[in-house]
């Protein structure tokens, strides 16, 4: 009997839609986190109702900045602030690829003004090369 190095399944497997390059700890707290607001909103209510990108963008930002100052799971939840961000860009995301959203976004800015600002960002890094290291968290608990 001859054996075959890979199956023939592999070549025409890889050229589908992966799931294992996805997180399975988070899909799970994603899941978790979609099935309170199916409880509080009705499951799948964004593609029926739609929804408005500053609702959405709003949201992720308050869940986003909570984390980044600090504040780690959601009071109202229990999940983290970034699992609670990433459920709101999935509803945001599922919305936009069901024609189901409301652009309700500010008139874009001129595509030079971040390019010019990265060349400020630029310009210091070469001003600077060496700059003092941040203070962090790390920094607080290793002083207490």
């Amino acid at each position: 009997m001859n054996k075959k190095d890979t199956n023939p399944k592999d070549a025409i497997g890889i050229r589908k839609i992966p799931a294992s390059t996805r997180s399975a700890a988070v899909d799970a707290e994603v899941g978790v986190g979609m099935m309170e607001g199916s409880m509080k909103y009705g499951r799948h209510n964004y593609r029926v109702a739609g929804v408005r990108a500053s609702v959405y963008y709003d949201a992720t930002q308050r869940h986003l900045t909570r984390f980044w100052e600090g504040e780690d799971i959601d009071p109202d939840s229990g999940l983290s602030h970034i699992t609670k961000a990433i459920c709101s860009l999935y509803v945001l995301r599922d919305a936009m690829i069901n024609n189901m959203w409301v652009d309700d976004r500010p008139p874009a800015i001129s595509p030079t003004f971040w390019a010019d600002l990265q060349e400020k960002v630029d310009a210091l890094l070469e001003k600077y090369p060496d700059p003092v290291p941040p203070y962090t968290n790390q920094d607080m608990r290793r002083d207490h």
